[in-house]
């Protein structure tokens, strides 16, 4: 039995992953690692690192004649995962091709009923379910003994079947370290800046998996549950010490969905930090009503520089009745405060177009973020549709998804997308005019956004598909023009 896993050559389409940085995929190099601890053969082939193109993929494909051939896939990349797969039916027709990743998990019988280049699509967590088909397929490749499999859909005398969901793994621990050998682990230069220490080198690292919390756009509690699992903290803490000593790890990006949801165990995790004296830097993910200054202040003794939290939205309904987000803007205000006094980076997130929001309501958004130019690094978004999310059906319902809507193809009418942009995700676009969102993007983006707002759309205008995508650049470009005539004109005036 040999196993060959891919990332797709457009990786995980990030804006943070395009400036000659990528973090490694933690997602298959954890199924590789349980697939090697039980002495199956795998390959890992991270076509986004290696810079592949389609016929050189092809040619791994070919020449290493694997029995199973897995994709990974995220619904930003999630056609270049067909494609793949299209590839590994051509190159190796033999061969049993598997979909996994995010995307997968939530959209399975769709990807099953447009590609029948897809034989299985993993749903949720892949370790033990890639491990049981793989010996389900050992004797015989033979779709049938997959019937017993739990967590797949799968394609079978012409049917699409879906087993039942496999429960989530409990014991974290138990699960080995991610293959980060599998890899050309020093291609990825995953760096990550420091204030005072420069670009230094990084790991991401998981400690736990879930989500009990219900924002209404957000897919995790889809691929991870409820119920949060995490790993105890002496089983982080000596995977930290091996990133260290086997990979010169000076940074770690813990990926955990929420880092701090119990207090307990990041006081014990830091402790533990402490205790060791760990030369170590780490940033991590918050829930704002879960932190304390107290905490805060443990955290940045044990190396924290910087955390990440989602506000969302400025509005109150739009945030808790609309989101479901459930948090108060005092302890948003008080957590920037805390960050300011003991000097760590708070990276928030905010997103435009809720469902309902109006053009007043977005302003209270755009405002914080202007407000707090000097004291946040804010990341903004025009609000994303995933598939099985509560977004979604609401999306359906009122059209904005036509009824014809599939995520198996591209281009269909009435549905807004900004592949280059955003990421090839319908835009949940509601109250707010194109030019409405067009604004408050331009007013991020000169209140200090990272990211050249202006350098994507110039970008953008290449990938073309339609009128319409034109009509929307050009509304954007007008007001670009507009705000920036604007700033030269209050310029005199303001001196």
């Amino acid at each position: 039995m040999k196993v060959q896993l891919f990332v797709p050559p457009a990786g995980y389409l990030a804006e943070r992953w395009s400036k000659g940085t990528l973090m490694p995929p933690l997602g298959i190099l954890y199924i590789a690692a349980v697939l090697e601890k039980a002495g199956i053969a795998v390959e890992v082939i991270p076509a986004d690192l290696l810079n592949l193109s389609w016929r050189e993929i092809g040619q791994k494909i070919e020449t290493g004649q694997a029995d199973i051939i897995g994709v990974t896939s995220t619904t930003e990349n999630r056609f270049q995962s067909f494609k793949l797969l299209q590839v590994a039916r051509w190159a190796n027709p033999k061969a049993i091709t598997v979909l996994g990743g995010p995307h997968a998990s939530m959209a399975a019988e769709d990807a099953l009923t447009h590609f029948p280049e897809i034989d299985v699509v993993v749903r949720g967590e892949g370790e033990l379910t890639m491990l049981e088909i793989c010996r389900a397929l050992q004797e015989k490749k033979n779709l049938e003994n997959l019937r017993p499999v739990a967590g797949i859909s799968f394609r079978l005398n012409g049917q699409i079947i879906t087993n039942p969901l496999r429960p989530f793994i409990a014991d974290l621990d138990a699960l080995p370290y991610p293959a980060f050998h599998l890899v050309p682990f020093e291609k990825y230069n995953f760096r990550i800046e420091v204030p005072g220490k420069g670009r230094l080198p990084a790991v991401n690292l998981m400690t736990s998996r879930g989500c009990p919390f219900s924002c209404n756009f957000c897919a995790t509690p889809i691929n991870w549950g409820r119920h949060v699992r995490v790993r105890s903290p002496l089983n982080v803490i000596e995977e930290i010490e091996f990133l260290i000593e086997k990979y010169g790890a000076q940074v770690i990006y813990f990926y955990d969905d929420t880092f701090n949801l119990s207090q307990r165990r990041v006081e014990e995790i830091t402790e533990l930090m402490i205790e060791r004296k760990l030369p170590i830097y780490w940033c991590c993910e918050v829930r704002i009503d879960l932190m304390t200054k107290a905490l805060l202040a443990r955290m940045k003794e044990a190396g924290l520089f910087q955390i990440s939290f989602g506000l969302e939205a400025g509005s109150e309904r739009i945030r808790n009745e609309i989101i479901n987000k459930k948090i108060n803007i005092r302890d948003f205000h008080n957590l920037v405060a805390w960050c300011q006094e003991l000097e760590i980076i708070p990276s928030v997130f905010f997103i435009f177009s809720h469902p309902t929001e109006t053009w007043e309501e977005a302003q209270e958004t755009i405002k914080i973020i202007e407000t707090y130019r000097e004291q946040i690094e804010a990341t903004v978004a025009i609000l994303h549709i995933y598939p099985g999310t509560p977004l979604e059906k609401m999306a359906r319902e009122k059209g904005i998804l036509p009824a014809n809507f599939t995520w198996s193809k591209k281009h269909l009418p009435g549905v807004i997308t900004l592949p280059t942009a955003q990421g090839d995700v319908p835009l949940y676009v509601d109250q707010l005019t194109w030019a409405q969102i067009s604004e408050l993007l331009f007013r991020w983006s000169m209140s200090g956004g990272r990211i050249s707002l202006w350098r994507k759309a110039i970008n953008s205008f290449k990938n073309i598909r339609c009128f319409a995508d034109f009509k929307r650049y050009v509304i954007m470009a007008l007001v670009f023009l507009r705000l920036k005539l604007r700033s030269i004109w209050e310029k005199p005036r303001n001196k």
